[in-house]
């Protein structure tokens, strides 16, 4: 008896996953940053939470937005495509086959069964193949500004509650330490949930988004205890 064999492929998960790492580290690494950079200049621990909590706020909404314009701008790109196609399609669909046919002899297909497969194609959804193996515009990997939108924004304020958890259950005094800490171990989890979901090697995700977090913190909490000196 065969048994049903199921590949599971990852390009179904690069749209969200793309916005829900992109969003949850930059909620750590700027929140964190910002915190860091408040206690580094001598400011209170109520005044540090204020920041931060302004930060998340802000944070949220930047990144919905920009995902939303990004992804309509893509969105907008495809549909003014999709609708060219159509108008060719339209005008010269005689012309819009020996194009397909031409793409499928280039990806290593005779010419006879090219041309076959690209009249087949054609006759079951014109639009649908040539969006697919000409514009490389497929249901899946199509732009969806909302849902981009909504990610972005729920795992950057994920992602920004982390070192804000830290910094409330510690005193002033020990903020810097444990909130630098702490998002250092929540970036490394994240870059190496992010690598292995995507295929990648968790231990260079780890590495790669550990390192940048910890420059950017390293630089705003240097910048703060230099304001905080000097002003």
């Amino acid at each position: 008896m065969a048994t049903r064999h199921m590949e599971q492929h990852r390009t179904d998960r690069i749209g969200w996953l793309r916005a829900a790492v992109l969003g949850a580290n930059d909620g750590i690494v700027s929140t964190a940053s910002l915190v860091l950079g408040v206690a580094a200049a001598h400011a209170t621990h109520g005044n540090v939470m204020v920041a931060g909590i302004a930060g998340l706020v802000a944070g949220a909404m930047s990144m919905a937005a920009g995902e939303y314009v990004s992804v309509c701008s893509q969105s907008d790109s495809e549909r003014a495509a999709l609708n060219l196609e159509r108008a060719e399609l339209k005008a010269d669909d005689q012309g819009e086959q020996r194009e397909l046919t031409a793409i499928y002899v280039g990806r290593g297909l005779d010419p006879a069964l090219a041309k076959q497969v690209a009249e087949q194609l054609m006759a079951h959804d014109a639009l649908g193949a040539h969006a697919r193996d000409e514009l490389g515009i497929t249901e899946t990997l199509s732009a969806r500004p909302i849902q981009a939108a909504f990610t972005s924004a729920a795992s950057f304020a994920v992602g920004a509650a982390m070192p804000l958890l830290a910094a409330a259950a510690v005193s002033v005094s020990s903020l810097i330490p444990v909130v630098s800490g702490t998002s250092l171990v929540f970036l490394a989890i994240l870059g190496g949930l992010a690598a292995r979901v995507g295929g990648a090697g968790m231990a260079v995700g780890a590495m790669r988004v550990t390192f940048w977090g910890a420059l950017a913190m390293a630089l705003t909490a240097g910048i703060g205890a230099l304001f905080g000196t000097v002003v």
